[in-house]
């Protein structure tokens, strides 16, 4: 039976909406603003499309489509959002590609998978906020670090430079993008202090050794405060920990190794609070060590790595801070 009388598949760029229905076969391109919702709405007056009966399916683009759910959550339209990903590896053998033919696929993967398919939540502004930060942050971030490079470089290649305009210039550079980085962390850690829940969740995730402040805020704004994943298995195959098998009949047995289909941002954070926890947490500590015995480091990493994503989603349920009772054997 199916969910929904009408599918409006909608391919978003950054200025224009490609949308079409499948029950009706019809595609108008609409501007990305309040004239083109306009316009939509007459449109499915004129082709009888009813949408409080209807869901609208697009891609994530990363904001284009954040006006198009303001204006559904405005009406009351159930809306759903899929990885792009998704839609195209449910093609099969494809040739070609538009706007249009883009709107028409995520319309027929939407028919397709409707059974399986709930609509998705409300948006949530401080997530989306802690998220946009949060990115800028690492912008910021990578944007040093090279100049850092540019500076040690330069001081190799040239020793008898002491401080030339390129070096004073990486430097200034340097010491701005610091002081912006401080700036954007201290706006992030207003902005999860003005909500109980995040201050709370917050509070308990740093509980956990090896798990500061940018690794809390992560875990907050992509598990959308602990709402977004049913328990801690599925955020460990979200952020890249999971190993899975690689075998068919006998003549493919490959070993167990991690999906590339990951968060790589997460995966590489959680990478620097597994290699903190190596150090400061005793449990963990002799965990790598045993490990390291039969195993190889990389693998003992992502083991830690899923230790950690355990407790932070132990912590969080049982609504109470770790506690390190651990005591080294004999």
């Amino acid at each position: 039976m199916r969910k929904w009388a009408f599918i409006l598949g909608i391919d978003v760029s950054k200025k224009t909406l490609d949308v079409y229905c499948k029950e009706r076969k019809k595609h108008i391109c609409i501007e990305n603003g309040a004239e083109g919702f306009r316009i939509l709405q007459k449109w499915c007056r004129e082709h009888e499309i009813d949408l409080s009966q209807s869901i609208i399916a697009l891609e994530y683009t990363g904001g284009y489509e954040y006006r198009l759910l303001q204006f559904c959550e405005a009406k009351k339209i159930r809306f759903v959002r899929f990885p792009g990903l998704a839609v195209k590896r449910s093609m099969g053998i494809t040739r070609g590609k538009n706007d249009k033919v883009d709107a028409q696929r995520i319309a027929q993967y939407t028919d397709e998978k409707q059974q399986s398919i709930e609509p998705s939540k409300p948006l949530n502004k401080k997530i989306l906020e802690l998220r946009a930060l949060l990115k800028f942050r690492k912008h910021l971030v990578v944007e040093r670090a090279g100049y850092e490079a540019r500076v040690k470089e330069r001081k190799y290649m040239y020793p008898e430079l002491k401080n030339d305009c390129i070096i004073r210039e990486c430097n200034r550079k340097i010491k701005a993008g610091k002081e912006a980085e401080a700036r954007v962390e201290r706006t992030i850690a207003m902005l999860i202090e003005s909500d109980e829940n995040m201050q709370l969740n917050y509070e308990l995730v740093t509980s956990i050794k090896g798990i500061g402040p940018i690794n809390a805020w992560m875990t907050i704004a992509y598990t959308e405060n602990f709402s977004a994943f049913p328990n801690a298995r599925s955020y460990a195959v979200y952020a890249g920990v999971v190993p899975f098998d690689y075998s068919s009949g006998t003549s493919i047995n490959g070993r167990k190794r991690v999906s590339s289909l990951a968060n790589k941002a997460l995966k590489a954070e959680l990478g620097q609070a597994a290699k903190s926890a190596m150090t400061w947490d005793l449990e963990i500590k002799e965990y790598t060590e045993r490990k390291l015995l039969t195993k190889k480091w990389p693998v003992v990493v992502n083991n830690v790595k899923f230790k950690l994503i355990l407790r932070i989603f132990a912590v969080v349920k049982r609504g109470e801070k770790y506690v390190d009772n651990y005591r080294k054997t004999a």
